[in-house]
């Protein structure tokens, strides 16, 4: 029991009360909890114990104990480079996408026409609202050898004749920093929301530069909303179906694509589940070596 604010009397939780508030916490992360466990871990397990069967063409998957899936990934550069390419157009996109939305986030947070803002906002979360597919579909368009992009740049005279864009690893780069690009905005744009205009003013009265001020002052107060759109835009890169098929072409090879290739078109199960695996795993295993470094460097994020 103690003294409140106001004379007042204020009893301390017994150990009953805190027992009871743990038991009301447990339930009431249960049900998401079963969610993740029956929907996530449960499909990742049967899909580990898959890859570890062998494939036969006359019964699909005969139940075994072997690695030879995962030795026929890695032993075969073909699978390799296609990993190392979905790799590096993650990232890539990724970092794309965090450079042009630190200025557009900062400056929405920043806009104080309430309507103007809300109008933005609007019109960068817009394209969300249509599928991947739709948007593929109107790059390809825009991308062709006898795109809209082609047709305008010839017409200019910066070109005589069309160059192939299209199906590219340039054009499935744009593709996927136009479908990642809105998330990074508006999980950027939420963080520098949360940051007062005060400490932007300090640090400048103080005589420090722009670039210092958002360097020292800005970066590690939205560091928590950096790797959060970096993650959910890596992911998503990583995981990219839509883009790579039909903006990449038949030629043109991602993970994704050459996961669902091998369990739909070639029924090849065990194999296809031993790919889905290892993408995972590097992508979580990436993901933990940012989360350490950066919490190295920031503290906690």
């Amino acid at each position: 029991m103690t003294l409140a604010s106001g004379g007042a009397v204020r009893r301390r939780p017994t150990g009953i009360a805190l027992r009871s508030e743990t038991v009301s916490t447990y339930s009431l992360l249960a049900p998401s909890l079963i969610l993740v466990l029956l929907c996530l871990i449960l499909p990742l397990c049967l899909m580990a114990r898959y890859s570890l069967n062998r494939f036969s063409p006359g019964e699909m998957m005969v139940e075994a104990l072997t690695l030879e899936n995962y030795a026929r990934f890695f032993g075969d550069s073909f699978y390799l480079g296609v990993l190392f390419r979905t790799l590096w157009l993650a990232l890539a996109s990724t970092l794309a996408c965090l450079v042009l939305a630190l200025p557009a986030a900062y400056y929405l947070s920043r806009l104080r026409n309430r309507s103007a803002k809300t109008l933005l906002v609007l019109a960068i979360v817009i394209p969300l609202l249509m599928g991947n597919a739709a948007r593929a579909a109107g790059w390809m368009v825009l991308l062709a050898d006898k795109g809209l992009v082609n047709e305008a740049l010839i017409h200019i005279g910066i070109l005589t004749d069309p160059v192939r864009i299209l199906y590219t690893s340039s054009a499935v780069g744009i593709g996927l920093i136009s479908v990642l690009l809105p998330i990074m905005i508006v999980s950027l744009q939420s963080v520098f929301d949360g940051v007062a205009e005060t400490y932007e003013e300090a640090a400048m009265s103080l005589g420090a530069t722009p670039l210092a001020m958002f360097r020292r002052i800005l970066l590690p107060m939205i560091m928590p909303g950096v790797f959060s759109g970096s993650l959910l835009c890596f992911v998503l890169a990583m995981n990219a179906y839509a883009t790579p098929v039909l903006i990449g072409g038949p030629s043109f090879q991602m993970m994704a694509p050459k996961v669902y290739e091998q369990a739909i078109k070639v029924f090849n199960w065990p194999f296809a589940a031993s790919m889905a695996f290892v993408l995972i795993v590097v992508t979580l295993t990436l993901t933990i070596l940012a989360s350490v470094a950066l919490q190295r460097r920031y503290g906690k994020v």
